[in-house]
């Protein structure tokens, strides 16, 4: 129907000998809706949009993307051109690292030309003969979104669950393979999370419920082999603002059941070798205590926690008596850096940090009492450990190792002699050659003083330090998350059209500590959009580019950070690209209906509570839509989105038009079969790269 759709418009538009940059967007209808919130008025012009049901929603984003292939028409040369590139630099036939668990080594193996991976598994020794426990490409056959959300092996290795999702909503489907044979079990589990946990008898298999908003809030028991309508509920959240999830220790010893809002936890442990056990308690929530616990040693829970610990600590609690009052430090609270991760083994402790904006990770011997760091070399990079296997005397740990300019790296690492050993390093076609580009660290100061840092790589032959190099600008900015400086082999073809490529690392992540994060949510959230602001304003005066050349471009809450910034200084920027944004932020948090949105109170604000209600409304993107010369646009949305419902652009877009002022175009693009992470197969989703660059590209006036 699209493509219909498509070939008629153009059709219509050769008739009349318009050029397709000459095309009018679509005219968006009004149906107004009247909000009385705290005695303010809002008016949302654009409310009928919301219903998908309606047949004239689901026209009006076919005209979006007509009009987005039509004004984008001129650019298909250059759009395959850049596809080309993107594919050619990901490995055709490519490998993980195998990691062991229960007796086998797990890996995926992708074969050429094949959107998704294959599924493997060997007994014991690295050698052994392969079993492929799924080949996602032959599943995928027929689907357009195909997302496998999970998957694990019965301890017993007999069985294989996983979850599938083929809408791309978060709304999974559980099966069981009997490895041996190969085949299916009849039995399914519905609306499911993915999240899933086998206890250690083979047969009793716990999972997550979602509720209506796509939470998942109740845990079930389910016996292998019987119909999902016997399963016994164990463990459900009745608080809206908290969602559950499952987990098992490292040992195998414990299932944990985790409830959590955006800063308050409670866990519950099983024990896996007693399925019939219920439940019991840890340390009952505390708002604001946030707690993780893990099981490596006899008698003892290893919790990552905040209490009385800003940027988190690692302590010990019997597991006889694991309340609050009962633990211990094992690792203490450092002021200065942000504990992201760790790992317990015999003779070490293993703890991974976020310090002055990067990663350092620590070894602390537990023989001879004293710690080590690891050495990376280089100012600006990305660091992660993790373990290669699950043996608790082990004496190695990997980690990642990457940059802007640096393919990720895995390296063995040993705690003991302290030799670092490659492993794997990621593959990148086109001829890429790391010497042409040079990446720093550079920092931005705030309008407030706060020192922002900035990760920038461009390619050296072409970067002249005179404003003359477009950029663009990417940033995050929300949950805690970090947007670190990683490998990205796509950026290479804006790099080498001499396009500079940065990284805001702006308040609402935790690249700074854990106070970088509290001072970018709820009260303090329009630190995020000043921040970025303030960094672009900071690029364009020490000539790095300039307004004319300035890109912005974020996803999701990013999405939502280009609204508001948009909406702040429409003058400073050339384009904005923004991502399945979340836009309508006030009118989305006063419907507990919606995905996500009392989970997220504590993240943006309450809107019930007014003062949060006056503070979101100077912000919220949708609401701050104004008469302005806008920048060029493009937003991008899902009609299967359940994060961020592809109404929240669609209306943001329809609002900019009608108070767009200048000439510059703002475009639509939405994916009617998928939801928040887009297309699923690794080919397929580089379409969307190709067409955000173009259209960087064309608003240049780029020449090829």
């Amino acid at each position: 129907m699209k493509k219909i759709l498509f070939l008629v418009v153009f059709a219509i538009l050769q008739c009349q000998n318009i050029s397709a940059q000459n095309t009018s967007a679509p005219l968006s209808k009004k149906g107004t809706k009247v909000y009385t919130e705290h005695g303010h008025q809002r008016v949302d012009d654009y409310y009928w949009m919301n219903n998908p049901a309606d047949p004239n929603v689901i026209n009006h984003l076919k005209e979006e993307n007509a009009y987005v292939e039509a004004y984008m028409k001129h650019t298909e040369g250059q759009q395959k051109k850049i596809y080309d590139e993107l594919i050619a630099r990901i490995p055709g036939k490519d490998e993980s690292l195998p990691t062991k668990r229960n007796g086998y080594w797990y890996y995926t193996r992708f074969e050429e030309g094949k959107q998704y991976p294959y599924y493997i598994r060997k007994k014991e020794i690295i050698s052994s003969k392969e079993e492929i426990l799924l080949d996602a490409s032959a599943m995928a056959k027929g689907h357009q979104i195909y997302l496998i959300r999970g998957y694990n092996a019965s301890p017993g290795s007999n069985y294989l669950a996983y979850a599938i999702d083929t809408l791309g909503d978060r709304r999974s489907s559980v099966y069981f393979k009997n490895i041996s044979t190969g085949k299916n079990n009849s039995e399914l589990l519905s609306n499911t999370t993915g999240n899933t946990v086998w206890a250690n008898d083979n047969k009793t298999f716990y999972y997550v419920l979602n509720d209506h908003t796509v939470r998942g809030y109740k845990v079930m028991k389910h016996i292998l082999g019987s119909d999902q309508s016997n399963d016994k509920e164990i463990y459900t959240e009745k608080d809206s603002t908290y969602s559950v999830g499952l987990s098992k220790s490292k040992n195998n010893s414990y299932i944990f059941i985790g409830s959590g809002s955006t800063n308050t936890s409670e866990y519950r442990y099983i024990d896996a070798n007693n399925p019939s056990s219920l439940p019991v308690l840890i340390q009952v929530r505390q708002q604001g205590i946030e707690y993780e616990p893990d099981y490596f040693e006899e008698n003892i829970f290893h919790i990552y926690t905040n209490k009385d610990a800003k940027n988190f600590k690692v302590v010990t609690a019997p597991v006889a008596n694991p309340s609050i009052d009962n633990w211990k430090d094992m690792v203490p609270h450092n002021p200065k850096a942000l504990i992201q991760s760790f790992e317990v083994l015999k003779n070490y402790y293993v703890v991974q940090t976020k310090e002055n904006g990067l990663t350092q990770i620590k070894v602390y011997d537990r023989k001879n009492k004293n710690w080590s760091n690891i050495n990376f070399g280089q100012d600006a990079y990305v660091a992660s450990m993790f373990m290669a296997t699950d043996d608790y005397t082990s004496d190695s740990i990997r980690y990642n190792f990457t940059s802007l300019i640096t393919p990720s790296a895995t390296y063995l690492y040993n705690l003991a002699t302290k030799e670092k050993k490659l492993l794997k390093q990621q593959k990148v076609g086109g001829n890429y050659n790391p010497d042409l580009y040079e990446t720093k660290r550079i920092w931005a100061t705030g309008r407030d003083g706060t020192k922002i840092p900035l990760s920038i790589v461009y390619r050296k032959d072409k970067f002249k330090k005179d404003g003359s190099n477009p950029l663009l600008l990417y940033a995050y900015g929300s949950y805690g998350a970090n947007t670190d400086p990683f490998f990205n082999s796509s950026v290479i073809s804006l790099l080498d059209r001499g396009i500079t490529y940065a990284i805001a690392h702006i308040r609402g992540g935790q690249e700074m500590g854990r106070e970088w994060y509290e001072q970018g949510r709820v009260l303090t959230k329009k630190n995020t959009f000043n921040d970025f602001v303030d960094a672009a304003e900071f690029l364009i005066n020490e000539n790095y580019t300039s307004k004319d050349k300035l890109f912005a471009n974020g996803g999701s809450a990013g999405g939502m950070l280009m609204g508001a910034v948009t909406n702040m200084r429409p003058d400073l920027f050339r384009g904005i690209i923004a991502e399945v944004p979340w836009m309508d932020v006030i009118s989305d948090s006063f419907d507990p209906t919606i995905p996500l949105v009392t989970l997220e109170y504590e993240q943006w604000g309450d809107p019930n509570n007014k003062e949060h209600y006056d503070y979101m409304l100077t912000w919220s993107p949708l609401d701050n839509v104004k008469p302005a010369k806008y920048p060029a646009i493009l937003a991008t949305g899902g009609l299967n989105d359940t994060q961020v419902p592809y109404f929240s652009p669609a209306k943001w877009v329809a609002k900019v038009r009608e108070n767009n002022l200048g000439t510059n175009t703002v475009l639509f693009k939405v994916n009617m079969g998928a939801g928040h992470g887009g297309e699923s197969g690794r080919f397929e989703r580089q379409k969307l790269t190709a067409l955000k660059y173009a259209f960087i590209l064309d608003q240049l006036g780029w020449k090829e």
